[in-house]
């Protein structure tokens, strides 16, 4: 196996993965919807960033560590699990409070004023990555296949994360921007916007809510 022939391979199996939708997606529409794209972009930013630093950590063996340490899997497991609960219970509570307000049709159109620096959603894209020890997982599973003869392991691990964030990067502009494009549509239209950015809360809340136990029981 080549490098060219390793990444291209990496590249086709990770494309796969990156669309199927989980943790990472919902995150980045729930932003994309109520924060805009500045913060969507830097949610994004932050979870490849993420994906990124566990890459390098699989490369260099600290993920088979993990793999072989039940107590530290463990410790990471619920961690991670009770972070992404948490987050998603926010969530499904701001979709309850929204649907029990009144919107008024300005604020609705457009994406609520941001609470947070662009900087703070980068932090939680990266976190909701680092404390999710099946990213990690993932990398030492599969960079190994993808490890040609001769070639240092951390450095072509590297380069085969930065292919998985580049993948990562174009289908979450892909999503931002069909946020922004449909947006477009929501002008003179005071209860569209309002039912999206509900509908979208409690999708994201679920999704994390339900993965975050299932990573916290998981065994």
């Amino acid at each position: 196996m080549t490098i060219t022939s390793a990444v291209v391979s990496f590249a086709l199996v990770a494309g796969v993965l990156t669309i199927i939708p989980g943790v990472d997606t919902a995150l980045v529409l729930r932003v994309a919807v109520a924060r805009g794209r500045r913060h969507a972009y830097a949610t994004a930013a932050g979870i490849c960033t993420g994906a990124l630093v566990w890459g390098a950590a699989a490369a260099a063996g600290v993920s088979a560590l993990l793999l072989a340490g039940t107590t530290a899997y463990t410790v990471m497991r619920v961690a991670g699990g009770i972070y992404l609960a948490v987050i998603g219970v926010l969530m499904l509570r701001d979709a309850w409070r929204s649907r029990r307000a009144d919107v008024p049709a300005p604020a609705a159109m457009t994406p609520a004023p941001a609470t947070g620096s662009a900087r703070r959603a980068f932090a939680t894209g990266c976190l909701t990555n680092l404390l999710n020890p099946k990213v990690g997982l993932f990398y030492v599973a599969m960079l190994p296949q993808f490890l040609p003869d001769g070639v240092a392991a951390l450095p072509m691990g590297l380069l085969l994360a930065l292919v998985h964030d580049v993948e990562a990067m174009v289908w979450f502009a892909l999503l931002i921007g069909g946020i922004d494009l449909a947006r477009r549509w929501w002008t003179g239209d005071s209860a569209t916007p309002a039912r999206i950015r509900r509908l979208t809360d409690a999708l994201a809340g679920t999704v994390l809510l339900t993965l975050g136990l299932r990573l916290t029981t998981d065994r």
